[in-house]
């Protein structure tokens, strides 16, 4: 099974090329000044000096820039390494000692809000029907047997699903109960 979490081993030959690409630069920068040094040198004159100075100035701009940034990188990377052994660390302790790969945790029932919604209504029904079922038999004039056969058999079939909605939570269902429901 592959790592979902790299490893911190990075190449060497990147960090290489890229400080050759910025040696390069340094470098050009550096031949940049020279020149500029020997042209207002040989030529004594205020525009020659004043090249040079804009040459060393953005000379040590590049390389303020340049060590700015390395520092940045750096300190990312940093940040970076430790939140993976963080990571780590923490999918460890979660499989605990005696798991050596992370198993396939099975959802929570209480953890499925769809699930909750379907129970909440299942018990709303049976609380309807028990009401009909209540109401009937305290009605003067007699109760309406096929009313109270129907909510009766509304609970039923409610409770039923309801249970089976929480076994399928715990994966064993046995498969919910047909009939019709009348409210």
């Amino acid at each position: 099974m592959p790592q979902s979490i790299p490893s911190g081993s990075r190449p060497a030959a990147a960090p290489r090329a890229r400080l050759a690409i910025g040696s390069t630069g340094f470098t050009v920068m550096i031949i940049v000044l020279l020149v500029a040094i020997v042209f207002a040198a040989n030529a004594n004159d205020l525009i020659g000096w004043l090249v040079v100075a804009i040459a060393a100035a953005w000379l040590v701009f590049a390389v303020v820039v340049f060590l700015q940034v390395r520092q940045g990188v750096r300190s990312a990377s940093q940040k970076v390494d430790r939140t993976v052994e963080q990571m780590r660390s923490d999918a460890a302790a979660l499989r605990g000692p005696q798991q050596t790969a992370p198993a396939a945790a099975a959802p929570s029932p209480a953890a499925d809000p769809m699930r909750d919604t379907k129970l909440d209504h299942s018990f709303k029904i049976v609380q309807v029907q028990a009401r009909v079922v209540k109401e009937q038999l305290d009605a003067a004039g007699g109760a309406d047997r096929e009313m109270v056969d129907r909510a009766l058999e509304t609970i039923q079939i409610t409770s039923s699903n309801a249970r089976d909605m929480i076994k399928e939570g715990r994966g064993d269902s046995e498969g919910p109960v047909s009939g019709t429901v009348v409210s």
